[in-house]
């Protein structure tokens, strides 16, 4: 037998470019068909709210005869809920900032006696039930005349926002090199200073985070508002959308106007803040 004889390769298949690009391309249909099944039901609240009233089961697939009347109604109706909702939420990122804020850098820079039974505390307090935070909030709010306010509801949507917030600026100011608050010292700068114009400016995507998971939370608080409120004149959107279910339960295109109306501050910051959120979160993992 020649040695110069051919001999048969087997095929080796398709070339890994090839592989690498099919499988590209699977990845990205199975992504699309996830995130069309995940954003289903606000196309669908979206598109019942654009059709004339009647029951959500009736409704046609795609608005063919697109009809406002239903955001007309919301509007007229709601408005004030939103108005409240807003408050109280920017009210509470207030208020959990003006108190996470040095909380967190006081455990994160300062050697604090039992710092670590207060942490611990903070991490307890995220495990408790809102149900039972909201019937102990009722009690004392019942005596001290703080039902139905605005101020009430800021209260108690902190509550949530303080602890969260505390974990997040805490992981961000454990990062920060001590020197530059030495170097404003040096300056002449006090410790209240110091934090003002140093270590605030430096943690803002932090405070960014804090704040809008805290808005987020008072956005979307419904237990605080249903326990904390029983009249109509503070009522946040999320009691009005509850309240609005059993009153137009035959017409769909209201309620899904409403909660359309609810979903766009909270989309709008998030749009508007991801950037901030993305670093935010990320700011205190590595040093």
């Amino acid at each position: 037998m020649s040695l110069n004889a051919s001999v048969p390769v087997p095929d080796a298949g398709p070339a890994p470019q090839q592989r690498r690009r099919r499988r590209s391309w699977g990845s990205t249909v199975a992504g699309v068909a996830l995130l069309a099944v995940l954003l289903f039901p606000l196309y669908w609240m979206l598109n019942v709210s654009l059709q004339p009233a009647g029951s959500a089961s009736r409704t046609s697939w795609f608005p063919a005869q697109l009809s406002f009347e239903g955001y007309r109604t919301a509007f007229e109706q709601q408005s004030g809920n939103l108005v409240t909702s807003l408050v109280v939420s920017l009210g509470a990122v207030a208020l959990s900032l003006v108190i996470a804020a040095p909380a967190a850098y006081a455990l994160a820079q300062f050697r604090i006696r039992y710092a670590g039974v207060v942490l611990f505390g903070v991490l307890i307090s995220q495990m408790i039930p809102g149900i039972i935070v909201a019937n102990a909030l009722y009690s004392a709010y019942n005596d001290l005349g703080l039902l139905n306010t605005v101020g009430g509801l800021v209260l108690a949507d902190a509550t949530a926002g303080i602890p969260f917030a505390i974990l997040i600026l805490l992981a961000f100011m454990r990062s920060l090199e001590p020197s530059l608050v030495e170097a404003a010292r040096v300056d002449g700068a006090g410790p209240i200073r110091a934090f003002v114009s140093v270590v605030l400016p430096i943690s803002r995507n932090a405070l960014i985070t804090a704040g809008l998971f805290t808005f987020l939370f008072a956005w979307g608080d419904f237990l605080f508002a249903l326990t904390l409120t029983t009249t109509a004149d503070v009522r946040p959107i999320t009691l009005g959308l509850y309240q609005y279910i059993g009153t137009y339960v035959s017409d769909w295109s209201t309620v899904m106007a409403t909660a359309v109306m609810a979903s766009l501050p909270a989309i709008a910051l998030l749009v508007l803040a991801q950037r901030y959120v993305a670093a935010g979160v990320t700011g205190g993992a590595v040093k």
